[in-house]
């Protein structure tokens, strides 16, 4: 009962501040749209009503949901690529030292290049089409994931092996069964940081190179001076990256419900 009584009082606290990031959220619009429409004279800073009737009207035409359709494919498929191969080459670089020795100085040379370093010669390479936004996209996600695939695999506690050995435990049973498992709260962290990671390269790229997808959207808006439109997008972009790193957590707490709750 006092347990109970402990744990509800902590709740309370809880509960009364989870909202307060949305409050300091509104109180910002509140503050663009009375700047927008007292001291701001410019038609490149609409009030926020503005953008969002733009919003929908773009909505309703069908501009944004085509633009956004055609990214969010690119970036999921990209993104899917890029953790599978990370996750694989990572529980193979932890667990195999020459493999390790073999792919770290490429990896570690390849790493630090920004990705708008390498569209021009993507460019030339692969094209502007799907190919190279893919690319690029699976370019950016692989790294964060793959280095924290490897520090998930090292952090293995070793009794952890010692009881697969015990129960005789081949090599691909104990990755599946004890060292995958045991490395998932680093690697959904790793893939956590490269779901935000994916909109941003995704939209750069479309920018950069783009024929179609938001980024190309964005600066379409920008040269038809369609201020309304532009910011519109960018909402869209942060309600898009906010609700995709929820779904992730969500994943997260689901899966590590025992990590969490220790």
């Amino acid at each position: 009962m006092a347990a109970d009584l402990a744990e509800s009082a902590d709740s309370r606290p809880r509960r009364s501040t989870r909202y307060t990031g949305f409050v300091l959220l509104f109180g910002l619009l509140l503050l663009w749209e009375w700047s927008a429409r007292s001291w701001v004279s410019s038609t490149n800073w609409p009030p926020v009503t503005e953008i969002v009737r733009s919003g929908f009207g773009s909505m309703a035409s069908g501009e944004l949901p085509q633009a956004f359709g055609s990214s969010l494919s690119r970036m999921l498929a990209g993104y899917g690529i890029g953790t599978v191969l990370a996750i694989a080459i990572g529980l193979l670089m932890a667990g195999f030292s020459w493999v390790r020795a073999a792919l770290e100085p490429l990896f570690e040379l390849l790493r630090p290049i920004p990705i708008p370093a390498i569209v021009p010669p993507l460019i030339l390479i692969l094209g502007i089409d799907d190919a190279m936004k893919i690319f690029v996209v699976t370019f950016s996600v692989f790294f964060p994931v793959l280095i924290n695939t490897i520090a998930g695999v090292r952090s293995v506690d070793p009794i952890a092996h010692d009881v697969a050995r015990t129960f005789q435990m081949g090599r691909v049973a104990t990755v599946f069964k004890v060292v995958l498992p045991a490395s998932l709260p680093y690697i959904l962290a790793g893939m956590r940081v490269s779901l935000a990671l994916a909109l941003i390269v995704t939209v750069v790229a479309e920018m950069i190179a783009g024929s179609e997808g938001i980024g190309y959207y964005l600066v379409t808006m920008q040269y038809a001076m369609r201020a309304g439109d532009m910011y519109a997008s960018i909402f869209l972009l942060a309600a898009t990256g906010y609700g995709l790193n929820r779904g992730i957590l969500a994943v997260e707490h689901r899966l590590l419900h025992w990590f969490h709750r220790g």
